[in-house]
């Protein structure tokens, strides 16, 4: 058995996580994702300002008092905090072990950088290819203690430790078991890569636990891939299958999730309590990765203002018409690029606070022109301050345009990525490309993108029984009886639903279609939305294609990176039988 742990989800988590991890259980690995499709765009504009910067910084802080730590009790670290520059993260390791004295062997894996490639169009600031765990099996089976990765799949953090400690082989063709157990890693490095996600955070049944402080996830990782997931003794929130399945939602589509280790299928995953704060995790099938590896590009997209009036007692729609009328006239003559208006009524009738009184006006603005977005916008919005709606402010003072970013994806073929092992005594390794992976499409070249990897599409499952008809049902919020967690991917969002119940599961399948998504959530109109079902998890997951507009960091939606988006759909009514109630 391997024991990995994970103490952080993303750049800025908590900063006590990596000692608590190593003080408060036993670890034979300790992960730390730090990269998301925004911190590649942060890294990025630090990198402008300094050639030896674009990687986490935090993660030198944590490990100044937690190397020793790890080296008393032989723990592993394994990190993508290196983002842009894991040689520059690698050597800032060194320095700071030969420091506090603590004899460590690090290496890197370099290779996902494709900036210098080219090709990319205008304004691209940040290409890295999303690894799998090779590079890092390498530098552990060469004696590292600490592995720096920059862009790897967050699942990579998982099974590279794990194909290093049992051997297994994913480009082997005489081992297709090997597939199944990196498929099973890969179910397990999905559940951890989130942290606290996994152990009660942001979890539609909070009230049920204690989430005030939860512990951060560990895998105990087997020969076959199999895994149970649970958390130190003693630690606060809770693991259990619902914690479990809503992370394994978390930003996933179909059935097959695709990596550049393997192809992980969700609809096999078997989930099972185990005990207190453990699930079992069996059965998972994997199959050959695609050919082609995911680009992650960000590009500066222009600049951004916002300005938001607050709008006070009566009147609010009036007052909304009356100051938008006012604004856009005076933007008639520069008017920006482009122009969103939302009125959000957090305003409530008879209020006994100033603020329940209020609603929110939010105007956005984009344009590469910093005029335009700058001093037009703020001068249009200052000087309505005395001749425009009764009770006219604004949240905050008129300010200058920010730049914004742009995500995009593309595709390369695998096997013309320098995947390289950086080892503790300086040599440099490289990492083959899967030698079973379906080809890449005739006449791709090496310097153009490949199209997306597309693989035969599954049979649908077949739908359970429906609950007998004519059942007594009640208007009440979905929440009631599902749960759901969403995020984003690119401009794309997902909405992960599951059942608690068997029952459940036949009412969810058969009454949240498409069509009643839509209705739902009317921004997904105009959409394509997809529905993938997974009976094993008892859930159904929608995909709606364009609704984030061009990824969290040109913040085109008040809740840009969709968080909360499940959320909204728990609380929309629909008709539901009480005998689930």
């Amino acid at each position: 058995m391997l024991r990995i742990g994970n103490a952080s989800g993303f750049y800025g988590d908590r900063f006590d996580a990596l000692r608590e991890m190593l003080t408060d259980g036993p670890l034979d690995v300790l992960t730390g994702d730090y990269l998301a499709e925004l911190t590649m765009l942060i890294l990025g504009r630090d990198r402008l300002k300094d050639p030896d910067a674009g990687y986490a910084k935090t993660f030198l802080r944590q490990l100044e008092e937690s190397l020793g730590l790890a080296h008393e009790r032989g723990v592993r670290i394994v990190t993508n905090a290196g983002g842009l520059n894991p040689a520059g993260l690698a050597a800032a390791v060194r320095t700071l072990a030969g420091r506090v004295g603590v004899p460590v062997r690090v290496a890197h894996v370099e290779g996902d950088d494709l900036l210098a490639r080219g090709g990319w169009g205008e304004g691209v600031l940040t290409a890295n290819a999303y690894l799998g765990g090779a590079g890092i099996t390498a530098c552990l089976r060469a004696g590292a203690d600490v592995v720096v990765t920059g862009r790897v799949t967050d699942a990579a953090l998982v099974t590279g430790p794990a194909a290093a400690h049992f051997g297994w082989d994913a480009g082997d063709p005489d081992r297709p078991g090997d597939l199944d157990a990196l498929a099973g890693a890969v179910v397990a490095g999905h559940v951890l890569e989130c942290g606290t996600q996994a152990t009660g955070g942001n979890y539609s049944f909070f009230t049920r636990h204690d989430v005030r402080r939860p512990g951060f996830p560990l895998a105990e990782i087997h020969a076959d891939g199999s895994a149970v997931i649970t958390k130190h003794d003693g630690t606060g929130g809770v693991v259990d299958l619902g914690t479990v399945t809503a992370q394994l939602l978390y930003e996933t589509g179909g059935a097959r999730y695709a990596g550049p280790d393997v192809t992980a299928r969700l609809d096999t995953v078997r989930l099972e309590q185990e005990g207190p704060d453990r699930v079992r995790i069996s059965g998972v099938r994997g199959e050959p990765p695609p050919p082609a590896l995911k680009v992650g590009l960000n590009r500066l997209g222009g600049l951004r203002n916002e300005i938001v009036f607050v709008l006070t007692g009566l009147d609010i729609d009036a007052k909304a018409r009356l100051v938008r009328g006012q604004v856009e006239d005076a933007l008639a003559g520069r008017r920006p690029a482009e122009v969103r208006w939302e009125l959000a009524r957090t305003d409530r009738p008879d209020a006994d606070t100033e603020e329940t009184a209020s609603a929110l006006l939010r105007l956005v603005v984009r344009d590469s022109d910093p005029e335009v977005v700058g001093r037009a916008v703020s001068g249009a919005a200052v000087e309505l301050a005395l001749g425009s709606y009764p009770g006219f402010h604004v949240t905050a003072p008129p300010g200058k345009g920010v730049p914004y970013g742009v995500f995009e994806a593309a595709y390369v073929d695998a096997s013309e990525v320098a995947h390289t092992a950086v080892l503790p005594d300086g040599r440099r390794v490289a990492v083959p490309a899967p030698s079973h992976a379906v080809p890449p499409a005739p006449g791709t070249t090496a310097r153009e993108p490949v199209p997306v990897p597309a693989p035969a599409p599954l049979p649908p499952p077949p739908l359970p029984e429906p609950l007998p008809a004519g059942l007594p049902t009640r208007r009440v919020p979905l929440g009631l009886v599902v749960g759901a967690r969403s995020g984003d991917k690119g401009g794309d969002a997902n909405v992960g639903v599951w059942a608690r119940s068997e029952d459940g599961w036949r009412w969810l399948a058969h009454a949240l279609t498409t069509d009643r998504f839509r209705e739902l959530i009317p921004e997904s109109r105009e959409l394509t939305v997809v529905r993938h079902l997974l009976p094993r998890l008892r859930a159904v997951n929608f995909v709606v294609e364009g609704l984030l507009g061009e990824g969290v960091a040109a913040r085109a939606r008040f809740d840009p990176q969709a968080k909360a988006l499940g959320e909204w759909l728990r609380a929309r009514h629909a008709d539901i039988p009480e005998v689930l109630l």
